[in-house]
């Protein structure tokens, strides 16, 4: 229950943008200066745009809205002249996608043209002797432009919302992942260490899902007026990216390497377990920083921490193995501190010198 409680929290501003939208479209397009009467389009333009666009960049909104206008406007102009009826449907149908096809739209706008040319021809077909109306494609309009309205100047989603609702999760799930590593290190727990590398494989979704809320969430920042504020602390977030991206493919090899080093036999010195329970515990204070906006210098001081300790593991590991997975904890700690706004060359400097060996340290 509370997770499903916590969906609606997240999900009550679309809702709101989507029923004030509806209402909205409906109320301009019965109103004095366009006077329809049953203008069904212009709420259900803007619910497809709202409901579909929410978090997602402006071209989306634009191709629900384009997709669904343009269906509106080639069933209305074919409808009187060829009619309706099954053979009708299909021709419609094939035209409007072809036309969406041909203007250069992708899926979105494809689809959304067939299913309003779909509605157009068996919703409220013409009369006999009816002129080509263009009522509908106006109303279509009408329910776009709330859209973008309610999208841009209205009630926009606050950017650093949507960015912290992916961005806290990964953060989570990759300290988990660490903590976890270091104890199925510290138990030679090799069952617990091949799930451990399922679970690091599946957040590439979730890495995808981050860059592209991200993508929105700065578009939202840039073009919505009430959200310019949010800038500065959104940029925090931008900056983390790039590394928490690189933080996961690391992830992923730690853990790979964790699995031979336990199959191999090889040493597993006591810092080692520590080293990454440290940089575990820098993620979790680096989404701390990041939600209030601090300066995150306990973040660094962490990761720096790990850093030291798997370097002190180095001579103790005895194998290929034990030496990659120092080589990802040094990696990580890079990529933390690349994450908390440092350059790469102040972040080489905060890490301790490794002996000189043949060892690759992958992002350093």
């Amino acid at each position: 229950m509370r997770t499903r409680l916590r969906r609606v929290r997240h999900t009550a501003l679309a809702i709101v943008q989507s029923a004030l939208g509806a209402a909205l479209a409906w109320g301009i397009a019965t109103g004095p200066l366009i006077g329809h009467d049953r203008p069904f389009f212009a709420p259900i333009a803007a619910l497809i745009a709202l409901g579909g666009g929410l978090g997602q960049r402006l071209p989306r909104v634009l191709e629900l809205v384009g997709g669904v206008a343009l269906g509106v406007l080639i069933g209305d102009l074919l409808i009187v002249w060829i009619g309706t009826g099954v053979v009708q449907i299909a021709v419609i149908v094939a035209l409007a996608m072809t036309v969406a096809v041909l203007v250069g739209g992708g899926a979105v706008i494809v689809t959304q043209a067939g299913a309003s040319a779909v509605l157009v021809v068996t919703l409220i077909p013409p009369t006999d002797g009816e002129a080509i109306n263009l009522d509908r494609f106006v109303d279509t309009l009408v329910g776009g432009g709330v859209a973008l309205a309610m999208s841009i100047l209205v009630l926009p989603l606050n950017p650093v919302s949507a960015a912290r609702r992916q961005i806290d999760p990964l953060l989570v799930t990759l300290a988990q992942l660490l903590e976890e590593s270091a104890r199925v290190l510290a138990e030679r727990d090799r069952a617990a260490a091949s799930q451990n590398l399922v679970q690091a494989r599946a957040t590439q979704g979730d890495v995808d899902a981050m860059h592209a809320a991200l993508e929105g969430a700065n578009e939202v920042a840039k073009i919505a007026p009430v959200r310019w504020r949010k800038k500065g602390h959104l940029r925090d977030y931008l900056d983390a990216a790039v590394p928490l991206d690189h933080m996961s493919r690391n992830v992923r090899v730690l853990c790979r390497h964790v699995i031979g080093l336990l199959r191999r036999g090889e040493p597993v010195p006591q810092v080692l377990p520590q080293s990454l329970r440290a940089l575990g515990g820098a993620l979790r204070l680096l989404r701390l920083d990041l939600e209030r906006g601090d300066e995150p210098g306990e973040s660094r001081t962490s990761a720096v921490a790990a850093a030291r300790m798997a370097t002190e593991a180095l001579e103790h590991t005895g194998g290929f193995s034990g030496q990659v997975v120092v080589a990802q904890v040094r990696s990580l700690a890079v990529d933390v501190l690349h994450a908390t706004g440092l350059g790469r060359d102040e972040a080489q400097e905060l890490l301790p010198a490794v002996p000189e060996g043949p060892v690759s340290y992958g992002n350093e």
